[in-house]
């Protein structure tokens, strides 16, 4: 009885050291390549710190002022948890950046009031702004041609 009781207090104190390592790895990550300003962020959003896919963030406050400022903007609004973002800005990603597309991410997971905000009922959305205002949305997962040719359409 002895002899499970110590295997069970190793197994449990292994666990404890994988889980405090875990968080000590991911707050490391956290405080060296944190673009969003703030530092209680999701664990999904923190496992996409490093993919080059997820550059080029805009942070609500600079989206605004492009906004109030009447600039174009292409932003791409998304959510780490949504598996149809998932498949989709790995298309749209190297795509905007061959069309040479300033195309800029916005995490509504870190940034929920991106919601109501900017409209944005479904994940992944892209939405063009014109002078400040927008003029055409994009929704949902779609192939590259597809793309391709809403970038064409809208961003040129």
């Amino acid at each position: 009885m002895k002899k499970v009781i110590i295997f069970l207090a190793v197994i449990v104190l292994l666990f404890g050291a994988v889980a405090l390592l875990t968080k000590m790895q991911n707050e490391e990550k956290v405080s060296e390549e944190n673009p969003y300003g703030k530092s209680d962020l999701h664990p999904e959003t923190i496992a996409q710190l490093d993919d080059p896919n997820y550059k080029n963030l805009i942070l609500p406050d600079q989206l605004e002022k492009k906004l109030d400022k009447k600039e174009d903007v292409t932003v791409y609004f998304y959510s780490p948890t949504c598996s149809h973002c998932q498949r989709t800005t790995p298309v749209v990603s190297p795509l905007a950046k061959d069309m040479n597309i300033n195309l800029t991410k916005f995490n509504l997971l870190e940034f929920d009031n991106g919601w109501n905000q900017y409209g944005i009922t479904e994940t992944p959305t892209i939405v063009q702004y014109k002078a400040g205002k927008e003029v055409n949305r994009i929704t949902g997962y779609q192939e590259k041609e597809v793309f391709e040719k809403w970038f064409n359409e809208n961003t040129k």
